[in-house]
């Protein structure tokens, strides 16, 4: 395991850099990281996971110096289903990530839906602009890789670095650089530069220092999941149930999100749910009993019983909807879940993270090519507008989506006719999943571009 402060790149590290290798005394290695009291950057990523390490590798392979900066040590455990759709594969290709199945990748098809004692299989779609397989793999192996990535880019990533507040310039109100704490024992040091990238996930303590507050009129998720052993877990599709209820309701009534089972390919799967908090979900539902009860009606060919389970049930919120907001301002840029890009239809996070982390980059390159502070500004502006432009017609159409999931006779209804409709259920899959073709003939693709157009601007 790295130690306190170990150096992950490829290059040599220069004087102020913490070195690499076995660990070294926290106060030395806080020193040393520190240098005359402050060591500079031309860019710093607050957070290593799917939407830093990609922002990280992204800027380092221009020549730029980028710090990033990681709470915890690789390996670690991240809440998620686990399950990567087409559009975070197309991501690590981008990466120059080898995907295939022989580098410890399983593929898989498509997504089946289950519902009304109905199972419908749908393959991801082949497009030009995306391959027509996903994948699976643990998140704790699966950030790591993307950090190791962005290290042999050029990022100098720095292990168990808590970020714990901005600095801030009183004249302009610009973040310049941030304060952490290295290793178990908490040395001081500070970083600086004159851009800071934070993906500091949902808490984003970054965000909420520089009053980047959570906008209250976008949906929540909560997710939780566990692994137990299964011969199924080499199942080639991702399986979504869409018949969730709160045992503990009288009245049974379907709750706004789904239970998931995605096989991992070494004898286990990932199994949890994920629900919208639409605000008619009750706040004291005990999501940890309800997943165990769901997993307990399971068909007997899962093989789901209380001794296969694996590992501990944990639980994480989804931000969704860009939901915080600005996402650029006064040097300060917000990707992943510190801006909330988790898709409201699906509750899908990483490749809207590393979709982010991208935009965010290449932005940032643009803007430090610049000659004048109001150039780089004004390019820096740049990056909500991407995203808008990406996500506004999507994420309008999946906060429709979670505001039906909250009227639950609406929900079995649509469910049921779609499920017994197949172009209809083809059409609500793609549209979900957003796997379009630009620039398309297609009436589907057409339809999502027109929704983009119409839909209303997410600063509203």
């Amino acid at each position: 395991m790295p130690g306190p402060a170990q150096q992950s790149s490829t290059r040599p590290a220069r004087p102020s850099e913490p070195s690499g290798g076995a660990a070294a005394e926290p106060a030395a290695a806080a020193a040393e990281a520190s240098g005359n009291g402050a060591d500079t950057a031309d860019v710093i990523v607050v957070g290593a996971g799917p939407a830093g390490s990609t922002a990280a590798y992204h800027l380092a392979r221009t020549g730029l110096d980028v710090l990033l900066l990681e709470k915890s040590a690789f390996p670690r455990e991240k809440v998620c289903g686990d399950g990567l759709t087409p559009r975070a594969v197309r991501q690590l290709i981008d990466l120059g990530i080898d995907v295939s199945e022989s580098a410890g990748w399983l593929h898989n098809r498509g997504l089946r839906i289950v519902a009304g004692g109905r199972r419908v299989e749908l393959d991801w779609p082949e497009l030009s602009a995306f391959p027509g397989f996903g994948l699976v793999r643990r998140r704790a192996d699966f950030d790591e890789l993307l950090a190791r990535r962005a290290a042999a880019a050029g990022a100098r990533l720095v292990e168990r670095a808590n970020v714990d507040s901005p600095l801030i310039d009183e004249r302009s109100g610009r973040i310049t650089g941030v304060s952490a704490r290295l290793g178990e024992d908490r040395c001081p040091v500070t970083y600086r530069a004159p851009l800071v990238v934070a993906a500091d996930g949902n808490s984003t303590r970054l965000s909420l220092a520089m009053k980047r507050y959570r906008r209250t009129d976008r949906a929540m998720g909560v997710a939780y999941r566990t692994y137990f052993t299964t011969p199924r877990h080499e199942d080639r599709y991702l399986e979504a149930w869409l018949d969730l209820r709160d045992p503990a309701d009288p009245d049974r009534r379907l709750l706004p999100g789904y239970g998931w089972v995605f096989g991992m390919g070494d004898g286990t799967a990932n199994v949890g749910l994920g629900v919208v908090d639409t605000g008619a979900v009750t706040r004291d539902v005990d999501w940890k009993h309800l997943l165990r009860h769901w997993c307990e009606n399971l068909p007997d060919d899962y093989g789901y019983r209380p001794e296969a389970v694996t590992e501990p049930i944990r639980g994480s919120a989804l931000p969704m909807g860009l939901n915080r907001q600005p996402h650029y301002a006064d040097g300060l840029l917000l990707i992943g879940d510190a801006g909330g890009t988790v898709s409201p239809a699906t509750g899908e996070g990483i490749a809207y993270a590393m979709e982010s982390g991208r935009y965010a980059a290449e932005t940032v390159v643009q803007a430090l090519a610049r000659r004048t502070d109001r150039g780089r500004d004004l390019a820096l502006h740049a990056y909500p507008q991407a995203l808008r432009a990406a996500y506004d017609g999507y994420f309008a159409l999946g906060r429709l989506t979670a505001a039906a999931l909250s009227r639950p006779r609406l929900l079995g209804a649509a469910g049921a006719a779609g499920l017994g409709n197949p172009a209809v259920l083809r059409a609500a899959f793609r549209l979900m999943v957003n796997l379009t073709e630009p620039n398309s003939r297609d009436a589907l693709d057409r339809l999502l571009h027109l929704l983009g157009r119409l839909a209303p601007s997410s600063r509203g």
